[in-house]
């Protein structure tokens, strides 16, 4: 029996490359750079001819090429090439326990896990183990799926985010663990900064594990409808790979079925399961930034008188981009408009009563004022965009649209909130800046 079923994860085989060299190996997640294609090409110089995971993932920004199949057949060949070669050293049957140093000198933890997707769900109000952070768009799976789908092996740049203000789990096994010799360490490229993981091999590190999850699993309990049920882990990057894994796993268990397996040959098949790194989210190394909002042909008086009347609060006038952004900044459930009127700049501040995560509720408001707006027939659609950053919302609010400043995203009431309220709006929060993104480095193999 899996000693770690009742959490959904198992122990992976771990393989990593003989000798390797993390600064031609390792590439940043890729869904990051996603309109960079400069990115990926000094990506592809720095690679070289070396054994890299550049070579066995589709970097996103290719998604929409005419060439995307073909892409997807030769990264399938270089995986069997890659085994069939001896790139990989022997598989290690661990977790993996690692230290990341990003390229902004913060220290993240994490342990990388292989998670039972029988234990996943992405839809809302669901109570499984594992739940979807962000609301999960049906269209993007399926061509995901076409690169999974027969994969000879997978990488992963899947986060998992426990509630640990202990530190019990990741970061006590890391203590334990770093009492070995490193699997592996080295740099990374293009300001990543540097990794080192350890394999959790012995008894007592493993059995940290086993406590740490205990100790969450019992403060993730809830009752719902007469059954108990615990929120264990939340996606916090990957959401998408994840809905990926776990729908390419429900066709391949229909496929074992109608063959005729056992139940025990369909529980240990490899396609099951999914390589991911689990974060605690009390990390002292992993920031949550906001990602603000920006709409263009709108009135921001009307913007803001709506959002009031919607969530309540007081409206506070100030002088100047700066205080605006501090003030934002310092409060749980406050937002910065920012937009011109005539000739005047207007930053204004809405300090409002919303005690879930912020986003959760300003998002629904804005959705449905930009379609009440749009449905009028007004001759300027309404747009929104995403924006990281509260340099370009200022930017873009001073000439001509209407930015909106988010607050920072409260670690103590997220897991709370998607409890409460299901996956969060699209674009909530973004886990650190690109290059802070996870970086492909362990593999697994998945279909024979």
């Amino acid at each position: 029996m899996n000693t770690f079923e009742k959490y959904g994860i198992s122990i992976p085989e771990i393989l990593i490359p003989k000798n390797i060299d993390t600064s031609t190996w390792s590439v940043v997640a890729c869904d990051q750079y996603t309109q960079d294609r400069n990115y990926w090409k000094d990506v592809e110089k720095t690679a070289g001819t070396k054994p890299s995971a550049l070579n066995i993932i589709l970097p996103e920004v290719y998604l929409q090429d005419s060439d995307k199949s073909e892409r997807i057949k030769k990264i399938k060949s270089v995986m069997r090439q890659y085994i069939s070669d001896g790139v990989f050293s022997e598989p290690e049957k661990s977790f993996v326990y690692i230290e990341r140093t990003t390229g902004f000198g913060r220290v993240r933890h994490g342990l990388v896990v292989a998670l039972d997707l029988e234990t996943y769900d992405w839809k809302p109000f669901t109570t499984a183990l594992t739940r979807a952070t962000e609301a999960t768009i049906l269209e993007r799976i399926p061509p995901r799926m076409e690169i999974r789908n027969g994969a000879p092996l997978e990488s992963p740049h899947i986060m998992l985010l426990v509630n640990d203000p202990d530190h019990a789990l990741v970061e006590k096994t890391g203590e334990l663990a770093k009492k070995d010799a490193p699997l592996y360490e080295g740099d990374l490229m293009k300001n990543g900064g540097s990794i080192k993981g350890w394999a959790v091999k012995s008894y007592e590190a493993v059995m940290q594990v086993t406590a740490g999850l205990e100790k969450l699993y019992n403060s993730g309990k809830a009752t719902v409808q007469g059954k108990e049920t615990s929120f264990l882990f939340a996606v916090g990057d990957g959401n998408h790979s994840l809905a990926t894994a776990k729908t390419v796993w429900n066709e391949y268990k229909q496929k074992l079925l109608a063959e005729g397996k056992s139940d025990e040959e369909i529980s240990e098949s490899p396609v099951r399961y999914a390589l991911v790194e689990i974060v605690n989210i009390y990390d002292t190394g992993l920031t949550f930034e906001p990602i603000h909002r920006v709409l263009f042909n709108a009135d921001g008086k009307a913007v803001l008188d709506f959002v009031q009347k919607n969530l309540g609060g007081n409206i506070v006038k100030l002088e100047s981009e700066k205080l605006l952004a501090e003030k934002v900044r310092n409060s749980k459930a406050g937002f910065g408009f920012i937009y011109k009127s005539n000739v005047e700049m207007n930053y204004i501040f809405l300090d409002t009563p919303v005690t879930d995560l912020a986003v959760s509720a300003l998002q629904p408001c804005l959705d449905k004022f930009i379609a009440s707006e749009n449905a009028a027939g007004n001759k300027e659609k309404i747009e929104i965009d995403y924006i990281h950053g509260e340099d370009e919302v200022m930017r873009l609010g001073s000439n001509g649209a209407l930015g909106l400043l988010l607050p920072p995203v409260a670690k103590d009431s997220f897991f709370a909130t998607i409890s409460g309220r299901g996956p969060l709006p699209r674009k909530s929060f973004s886990m650190g800046e690109a290059d802070e993104k996870r970086f492909y480095l362990e593999c697994r193999k998945l279909f024979d």
